[in-house]
């Protein structure tokens, strides 16, 4: 994938700190975003065991990851030209058996999490880099996990 441009990155890096400047609300939003589509990924997760808990510091620790992880797909994006998983990232969505259709479920929720978090910033061009940087991370990661 290439194209990506210094506007896109800027607008992924500038949307991921307003989703960090709330981090745990947005966290809240992301996982209730997730479950209400695909209620049996709280299996997928040991920390959603009893639902979406705002007090699991799990729950931060790990939606900060996964939207660190798409910024950082808009990075490679721009640098690169394309995005690289790490294996360990492949093997183990592969041992969770990811799908397809789980991979747009969670593509939906950060688009959501995005869109709240930055309020009245959103727009047409916001939405178009968060889904290519992430389109781009869930290619990588489906890469890595065959």
């Amino acid at each position: 994938m290439s194209g990506f441009t210094e506007k896109q990155e800027a607008l992924v890096n500038s949307s991921w700190e307003a989703f960090k400047g709330n981090l745990s609300q947005h966290s809240v939003t992301f996982f209730n975003a997730v479950l209400e589509k695909e209620p049996e990924a709280k299996n997928m997760f040991s920390f959603l065991g009893n639902g979406v808990d705002p007090s699991n510091p799990k729950l931060a620790e790990h939606a900060e990851k996964l939207f660190g992880l798409v910024r950082d797909s808009a990075i490679q994006l721009k640098t690169k030209g394309e995005v690289v998983a790490e294996a360990k990232l492949g093997s183990i969505h592969a041992e969770k058996k990811v799908t397809d259709a789980q991979f747009a479920v969670v593509k939906e929720a950060v688009l959501k999490t995005i869109k709240e978090a930055v309020g009245d910033k959103w727009d047409e061009e916001l939405n178009s880099a968060w889904e290519i940087a992430y389109d781009a991370m869930a290619a990588a990661i489906k890469k890595a996990m065959a």
